[in-house]
């Protein structure tokens, strides 16, 4: 058999198997395997990842992907929400929770680390690079809303979105992105500047 050899041998460091051995122990007991198998069972249905949500949780999905006009300019994509649906242009930076998410691919997972508590509006807002900050004044040239979540089992403008977050979180808030139907902020706060 040839020899076999775990690190390269500018390392200095060299194992070498003798024939026929193998490459792991076996068991010694049936206790020991039937420890083993009972530790990886007991993590919750084996060793599976876990998918507890605490605070606002779901999945965005992208329709269709950024436009090669939009990728310079693109600052960043951002999940928010909101306890109250804000009623001015200087109510967007009372948000209770943001973060990042990618500007296309397949759909992603976010986590919102909220408090307990309802939320009026979960969004997803496309930011513009800009030299200046982002403020009031501005927010309408840098932000667009591509996308929010949408309860299908409320038809109302201002409750369609509302979220009920308890201890055990608010999962499957999921919605599209949407860049080819960005809204400007001012549709939400008229009249719209020219």
């Amino acid at each position: 058999m040839a020899e076999f050899t775990l690190f390269p041998a500018q390392t200095a460091v060299k194992l070498t198997l003798g024939p026929g051995a193998p490459m792991i122990a076996s068991m010694r007991s049936r206790l020991w395997r039937t420890a083993l198998c009972t530790a990886a069972l007991s993590c919750n249905g084996g060793l599976q990842p876990t998918t507890a949500c605490s605070g606002i949780c779901g999945t965005v999905t992208y329709e269709g992907s950024l436009p090669d006009s939009l990728k310079d300019s693109t600052a960043t994509v951002l999940v928010v929400a909101f306890a109250t649906f804000p009623q001015t242009a200087s109510d967007l930076f009372n948000f209770a929770a943001t973060t990042t998410v990618d500007t296309g691919g397949p759909p992603r997972r976010y986590v919102l680390q909220v408090p307990q508590g309802t939320y009026e509006w979960v969004l997803a807002v496309w930011e513009k690079k800009s030299r200046t900050p982002l403020s009031a004044q501005n927010a309408d040239s840098l932000l667009r809303e591509v996308g929010f979540y949408r309860n299908p089992a409320d038809a109302t403008p201002q409750g369609s979105g509302r979220v009920h977050v308890t201890g055990a979180g608010a999962d499957s808030i999921n919605f599209a992105i949407d860049f080819t139907n960005m809204h400007r902020i001012c549709d939400y706060f008229p009249p719209c500047p020219p």
